[in-house]
């Protein structure tokens, strides 16, 4: 992915593997949602102080491509870019294993908020999303 907003390193626990030895697809939403909450956290935002404001994102679509599978103790980069798309903040994110930096899924996540329970812009969040 060229540039990046955030990335962080993550290694894969022996219980996220099946029987083939390795990672579950399912495991690979957890790494991407791990992923967007750590950036958003470095952006100052609390899922919880928006909930109090009465906004809630939620993400509305995930689309994961599996290129290349990761194994127990595989250690890995996640990492993400956000782009704002009307009403949607679309989060482009790549899981590349480590050391040799191979492609292992490249995924878009569509977040979307509810103010109050009706679909919103959400400006609030959008602007501490992409400054």
């Amino acid at each position: 992915m060229k540039n990046p907003a955030f990335e962080m390193e993550m290694k894969v626990r022996d219980y996220e593997c099946d029987l083939q030895g390795i990672v579950n697809n399912a495991n690979y939403q957890h790494y991407l949602e791990h992923t967007r909450h750590e950036f958003l956290l470095t952006k100052g935002i609390s899922f919880a102080e928006l909930h109090e404001k009465g906004i809630d994102a939620v993400i509305a679509r995930v689309e994961i491509s599996y290129k290349t599978p990761l194994k127990s103790r595989d250690k890995f980069i996640s990492q993400l870019r956000v782009e704002i798309d009307g009403f949607k903040q679309v989060f482009h994110q790549e899981i590349l294993r480590l050391p040799d930096m191979k492609l292992c899924i490249r995924a878009k996540a569509d977040n979307v908020c509810l103010v109050n329970g009706v679909l919103s812009r959400c400006d609030e969040l959008a602007e501490k999303l992409i400054n």
